[in-house]
């Protein structure tokens, strides 16, 4: 009611509010003020102690600083700013250890607002135990008694092929048994199964010695690790060996044993045997999401590939992504190569050499990485469509929108197109997209009414007016955005068009150029260039195209009807049905003039056939 006051205690809610945002406002700008300007990593907290997202600075004060005075673009952005009410910090030596920290806090809490790491599988290691003659084994569980464990690896395929290539080639035991000295002196067990199939060679009767054992193990530490040199060279100088000494048998079975590991060898080795013990990474990504592959490369061989899917929060760059996932990734897979390949400079752990290929084979596993991420960005799109149908559309029109600069998403778009031949026939056509997919049944042809003449830009503005009027007047859906196919002139005349009907300004309109895919806005003379490979711009051609193939069938057709029937039409005695029944029969006029009377009279009797002899006897 007019002139009512509030109660009281709504007036002392309303002014605690105020109070609590400026003392909160009063309380960052404070802890701004007093933040070192060295590296370190920063927290932002909101107003109940929650950890809203964690970043790494060289500067910490400018960095944070910058979050409260500059303008943001991104609307998560602004709204994590407007949650900030705490603000901690921890101080480091480097930027590199800030970077690390920043991983580590990252996936240890998993704020709101930072990058989603989107992978948390327990991923298979092979071990080799820590015990007289080891064992070699395939495990998901790290367990901290002094054994070695190679991987993780991204597939349990490539394990089980390791592991049997290893087998085949080596004569391991599999039991669990204490081989102490005493133990196998005092004669305590007996050999198994396996020792008389030839696997193993018997070291718990003391059949085989640890020094020849430890030999085998560190061979197949080479294996693993992608050297297979070692192995090579001493199962030659074992053939030679035996053939020396007439061993032919045995000769043959170290034989057997080389063409199966140069035949593993070829199919590891993808690149120069020269790229030794270096990472390579590369991110390809979009609005949503970004997919980072890496590839880790020993001895000219791809021993691990492992893509990862991460979940963008605040508009993050590609060099920020990549940054935070090299570290990740080399943290997960316990790389400890000295060098790394990427597509633009980031900065990483200190002693790692961080190279940009530009060609040769250094640049070909690049882009053999690149290619990796998107094959698997691939896949996703395609399990998310069967998966969630909504995902797909929701990225492209969250693209167009923000490409296109709309303050909706254009979930229905309208193209047009003219077409006429030296001004004969003028029609037009308008087709209709929705959610990105065209909507056929709702596509529309015009033939032009009021213009005399080739004018396309008339044209335009008739078609635009009689299309929403009609939707005006039936109560039909109005489209987010209308795409004219033209430059300047026609998107003026549509405009024209929508002012008639007081649509200007409530549907967002542009003109696209066919010369060099130019975008034109109202009352904009810049035009806006897109990037040739957008799936906006792709859209957007697709709709400039299908509105032109439609538009040229329409025309098209309606020419090849006006020419059949002025032809037929002006014999005299020979109306519109004659030519249709004619037509429906022959097939075409070609054929009409060439049939024979009889022909020509089972179908329209005698009289009306003599006079269409007769015509094409005339015309002959």
């Amino acid at each position: 009611m007019p002139g009512r006051k509030l109660p009281v205690h709504f007036c002392t809610i309303f002014k605690t509010r105020g109070i609590f945002d400026t003392m909160a406002e009063a309380s960052v700008k404070l802890q701004i003020s007093t933040l070192p300007e060295s590296p370190g990593v920063y927290q932002y907290y909101d107003k109940d102690g929650k950890l809203l997202y964690v970043g790494k600075a060289i500067n910490l004060k400018k960095r944070v600083a910058s979050y409260f005075t500059k303008q943001h673009d991104n609307a998560r952005t602004r709204l994590l700013v407007k949650k900030i009410a705490d603000i901690k910090h921890i101080v480091v030596a480097t930027e590199t250890d800030a970077l690390l920290l920043e991983n580590n806090l990252i996936k240890k809490y998993q704020p709101r607002y930072n990058v989603m790491l989107k992978d948390d599988k327990s991923y298979p290691w092979i071990c080799i135990k820590n015990e007289r003659f080891p064992r070699v084994f395939s495990t998901r569980r790290l367990v901290k008694d002094g054994s070695e464990y190679y991987g993780p690896y991204t597939s349990m395929k490539t394990v089980h092929t390791l592991l049997e290539l290893i087998r085949g080639l080596y004569q391991l035991r599999t039991c669990n048994y204490d081989l102490s000295a005493e133990k196998i002196k005092a004669g305590k067990y007996k050999v198994c199964l396996e020792y008389h199939l030839g696997n193993c060679l018997g070291p718990c009767e003391d059949k085989q010695t640890l020094e020849d054992y430890n030999e085998n193990i560190d061979a197949i530490r080479n294996i693993i690790k992608g050297n297979f040199k070692e192995s090579l060279n001493r199962f030659k100088k074992q053939m030679k060996s035996y053939a020396a000494n007439l061993h032919y048998e045995d000769a043959q079975r170290v034989k057997e044993k080389i063409d199966i590991l140069e035949n593993y060898q070829v199919k590891s080795t993808v690149v120069n045997p020269k790229i030794n013990n270096v990472d390579v990474f590369s991110i390809v990504s979009d609005e949503s999401y970004a997919y980072v592959n890496f590839l880790q490369i020993s001895f000219g061989s791809i021993i691990r590939s492992h893509t990862m899917e991460l979940k963008k929060k605040l508009d993050e760059t590609d060099e920020e992504l990549l940054e935070l996932s090299v570290v990740e990734l080399r943290q997960r897979f316990n790389s400890q190569s000295k060098e790394i390949f990427v597509p633009f400079v980031i900065k990483t752990e200190s002693g790692v050499k961080v190279s940009v290929p530009k060609l040769g084979d250094k640049k070909k596993i690049l882009e053999l990485s690149v290619r990796n991420a998107k094959y698997f960005r691939m896949e996703r799109f395609k399990q998310a469509k069967i998966v969630d149908p909504d995902r797909h559309e929701k990225r492209i029109m969250a693209q167009m929108k923000k490409d296109l600069r709309l303050s909706q998403e254009p979930r229905h778009i309208e193209c047009f197109d003219n077409s006429n031949i030296q001004g004969t026939n003028p029609v037009a056509a308008c087709v209709v997209f929705k959610n990105g997919k065209p909507s056929k049944k709702e596509y529309r042809k015009f033939n032009i009414k009021t213009v005399v003449g080739p004018d396309d830009f008339a044209s335009m503005e008739e078609v635009v007016y009689r299309r929403y009027k009609r939707l005006l007047d039936e109560e039909q859906p109005l489209p987010q955005l209308i795409i004219i196919d033209g430059g300047k002139g026609q998107l003026s005349s549509a405009l024209k068009s929508l002012e008639r009907l007081g649509l200007r300004g409530k549907i967002a309109i542009v003109g696209i150029a066919k010369r060099l895919e130019e975008l034109f806005y109202p009352d904009d003379p810049i035009p806006l260039y897109l990037d040739k490979k957008s799936e906006t711009l792709k859209i957007i051609q697709q709709l400039r195209n299908e509105a032109h193939r439609f538009g040229i069938d329409f025309h098209r057709n309606k020419r090849s009807k006006e020419a059949l029937n002025t032809e037929l039409e002006s014999i005299s005695g020979i109306g519109e049905k004659t030519v249709i029944e004619l037509l429906k029969h022959f097939k075409s006029i070609k054929r009409i003039s060439e049939a024979a009377f009889e022909e020509l009279a089972n179908v329209i009797g005698a009289d009306k056939a003599k006079k269409i002899v007769t015509h094409f006897q005339q015309t002959q």
